[in-house]
């Protein structure tokens, strides 16, 4: 029953009354309205991610290279024996397999740079009309920090040749400043195995700034020498000569060093075929070649050890012998299936070791 309003008030402070009533009333039943202590939903659309801080990032690799140990092991047992077959061996035999670890990557870059083309542009600087030279000047690049010179945890900005004050110019933030950040996050992974610390100095290339055209290459490059840093013979370990899945991103750090393990540990097995076929080579190369007088037979023997595809003019200009001694003794070689011209033309020939 509606309580009745005092006499003493009059009809307007009645009428006010009522108003209020009503407001009380209809805010119980406004149930649809969430209460003073719900938080309204979130509907927008998810922003972008922060990046996980260094030391975070630096953890999970902590964690996935403690969760491969024994993988970790029987990899780094394979590079150990490349380093120990390497250091027993004659230079050119680095040579090669940085010229071939550097035609494999330029494929993997975009360049698709092939042996032969890098063999003249290395030996000669001969280029062909349809070549790109600046893609062979990156290539040329990596076989020369393959085969020697300081590491890249040393002078990171020398390493990789970005010294060039004008390429530094148009830069918000200069090279040097990023180069640096990066040598510092691989002080901080110090703790890692080499090998884990070239897989995650390769993941975190980009985070640090340093990605631009050729980047895969030079982080490649990079890692690779991280990975034999404790290496006597061995300047670097190869990463794709056995295809470059190992080099594929994406997944969390430890499904990334599974990845790289097991693309290391058959680039590693695919190197060591190579030396086992150059060393068989070579012995019967010598055997077969013992009647020839000269120095050329031996030097021209050499040549084909340390390139895996020579032309006349090659030759010539690395043995420091006349075109016709050289054209000569590949005739004889050739006839006696100890070398195998690879080009079928006329002209601009090309030769390799007969395996």
């Amino acid at each position: 029953m509606k309580p009745q309003a005092p006499a003493f008030l009059d009809d307007s402070d009645a009428l006010f009354l009522d108003a209020e009533e009503v407001e009380e009333s209809s805010e119980d039943d406004l149930w649809f309205l969430p209460g003073p202590m719900e938080e309204e939903p979130d509907y927008l659309p998810p922003g972008p991610r922060a990046e996980p801080r260094e030391a975070e990032a630096l953890d999970d690799w902590r964690k996935a290279e403690a969760g491969h140990a024994a993988r970790l092991a029987r990899v780094a047992g394979r590079v150990g024996a490349l380093d120990d077959r390497l250091k027993r061996s004659p230079e050119g035999w680095r040579h090669r397999l940085a010229l071939i670890e550097a035609a494999d990557l330029s494929w993997f870059a975009g360049d698709r740079i092939g042996p032969d083309r890098l063999a003249l542009w290395m030996s000669l600087r001969i280029s062909g009309l349809q070549d790109d030279t600046a893609a062979l000047a990156r290539v040329g690049w990596a076989v020369r920090r393959l085969t020697g010179g300081p590491g890249p945890e040393v002078d990171l900005s020398a390493f990789l040749d970005r010294r060039d004050p004008e390429k530094m110019a148009d830069e918000a933030e200069p090279f040097a400043d990023r180069a640096g950040g990066w040598l510092d996050l691989m002080a901080q992974a110090a703790d890692l195995h080499p090998i884990s610390r070239a897989c995650a100095g390769y993941h975190l290339w980009s985070l640090a700034g340093l990605g631009q055209q050729g980047d895969r290459m030079e982080a490649a490059v990079t890692a690779a020498r991280i990975a034999a840093s404790d290496g006597k013979g061995a300047v670097f370990a190869p990463l794709v000569m056995g295809g470059a899945g190992g080099l594929r991103a994406g997944g969390s750090p430890a499904d990334r060093l599974a990845r790289w393990l097991d693309g290391m540990e058959t680039a590693c097995l695919t190197a060591m075929r190579h030396l086992d076929d150059i060393e068989a080579w070579s012995a019967r190369a010598e055997t077969e070649m013992t009647p020839l007088s000269g120095r050329t037979p031996p030097a021209l023997c050499a040549v084909l050890t340390e390139w895996p595809l020579v032309s006349a003019p090659m030759a010539e200009a690395l043995t420091g012998a006349s075109r016709a001694a050289v054209q000569r003794n590949i005739a004889w070689m050739e006839e006696k299936g100890l070398v195998r011209e690879m080009t079928g033309q006329g002209r601009y020939r090309m030769w390799r070791a007969a395996n």
